[in-house]
């Protein structure tokens, strides 16, 4: 059977050389009984293609089922997959077949396999390799015949690295490798995928069919679909059933599709780097200096607006506007003098009610010891809390056996 009579038998549109080569892939590891592992993109199609190695192989009229490992509790898949003995746990009131024991002879399409559990995975290679299962809470080795085809839509060898993933269950599933295209690198066939999906509903919900402008058109072949031909078949069915106006322009095509295409709506890192683990000291070191550079930006926005006129200042302590000018570095105008000149410095040798000014401004130097900025942290947070100190250490952001040691070290 060739690549054209494939896409009539079950229903595949599209003309992309990629999609022809994963169906001729599948067309030629169908006759025999391999593993197949399908790789591929959430709502590619990936369980469409088990359905074709199943049907075209010698299997064709043994059972399929087809079960998503991530769908399957942890404490559960075992009994799911290879059966359970009664008693075998809370709950088995009575023996259960599993599923490779049902489908023996068949084939069984395990999806998401990515998220098999470890020990699972263990039992699955025996399988694999010699046919042999125990069920939970048996001593019996049974056998099975049963053909295995996997489908993940994560990188298994990056899982393998990251310990997630046994590495020769991994080389045993991978005897034949099978990608399936998304739908962005088939261009081609994404508006004829669309009108045979507008088709199908327009017929099931029996409403006037829909056509898409050249502008529609453009959008939906520049989108990326990060939803794949799931996705893309979603929308179709939307303007079916909600669309009044049968005939669709590029605004209103948009109004369908997230506002930012091309990106996935799920959390991501930003970064490949591995992140950094910060110790409690440093973490605290971090706020002092981000305190710092708050409060050098307030006396800086001060001394602007005194600069410029905006605020009317009569100090008492002409100190402060000088310690202002300290920490910003901006000049002094000859007319703000009168702010930022010392107190009165009597002349001992001048006339007793003389008085000479000094009109240099003193400079006080800030200390910028991490260990006194860190001392007088814990004590102001300890003098908040009076002394509690489990108080203090949850507002410090540290444990309170920290807090113990940092007060033992610092001699408070």
């Amino acid at each position: 059977m060739n690549v054209q009579e494939i896409k009539q038998r079950f229903g595949i549109i599209g003309n992309s050389p990629l999609l022809n080569r994963a169906i001729d892939i599948a067309n030629q590891v169908a006759p025999t009984d391999i593993s197949v592992l399908v790789t591929g993109e959430s709502g590619s199609g990936k369980e469409a293609f088990s359905q074709i190695i199943h049907q075209l192989s010698p299997r064709k009229h043994g059972p399929f089922i087809a079960v998503n490992c991530g769908a399957i509790p942890e404490g559960t898949i075992d009994s799911e997959l290879f059966g359970h003995e009664k008693g075998a746990y809370t709950g088995a009131v009575g023996e259960r077949k599993g599923y490779f024991e049902t489908v023996n002879g068949g084939t069984i399409f395990l999806d998401e396999i990515g998220e098999m559990p470890l020990g699972t995975q263990a039992r699955l290679l025996r399988v694999l390799e010699s046919g042999q299962f125990i069920r939970v809470g048996s001593s019996k080795v049974e056998k099975t015949n049963v053909r295995v085809i996997a489908a993940t839509n994560v990188d298994v060898y990056e899982a393998v690295k990251a310990g997630k993933f046994r590495e020769d269950l991994y080389y045993r599933l991978n005897t034949v490798p099978l990608r399936i295209p998304p739908l962005r690198d088939r261009k081609e066939d994404i508006y004829l995928l669309f009108r045979k999906f507008s088709a199908d509903f327009t017929d099931k919900y029996r409403s006037p069919a829909i056509q898409l402008d050249e502008g529609a058109q453009q959008v939906l072949s520049n989108y990326s679909w990060p939803g794949n031909v799931r996705q893309l078949k979603n929308v179709a069915e939307q303007l079916a059933v909600l669309e009044r106006d049968r005939i669709i322009t590029a605004e209103i095509l948009l109004t369908y599709m997230p506002q930012e295409a091309g990106r996935s709506n799920l959390p991501m890192r930003l970064d490949s780097q591995p992140r950094e683990d910060f110790s409690e000291r440093d973490i605290l070191y971090k706020v002092l200096f981000d305190m710092k550079r708050d409060m050098n930006e307030l006396k800086k926005l001060v001394a602007e607006i005194i600069e410029h006129g905006g605020v009317p200042v009569n100090y008492n302590n002409p100190q402060t506007l000088n310690y202002l000018h300290h920490d910003i570095d901006l000049p002094i105008r000859q007319q703000d003098t009168q702010f930022t000149i010392q107190p009165p410095v009597v002349n001992p040798v001048a006339h007793h009610n003389e008085a000479v000014f000094t009109p240099h401004a003193e400079e006080v130097e800030e200390s910028l010891s991490l260990v006194e900025k860190e001392s007088d942290m814990i004590r102001k947070a300890l003098k908040k809390h009076k002394g509690k100190r489990k108080l203090a250490a949850n507002e410090l952001g540290i444990s309170e056996r920290t807090l113990y040691r940092k007060i033992k070290e610092l001699d408070l």
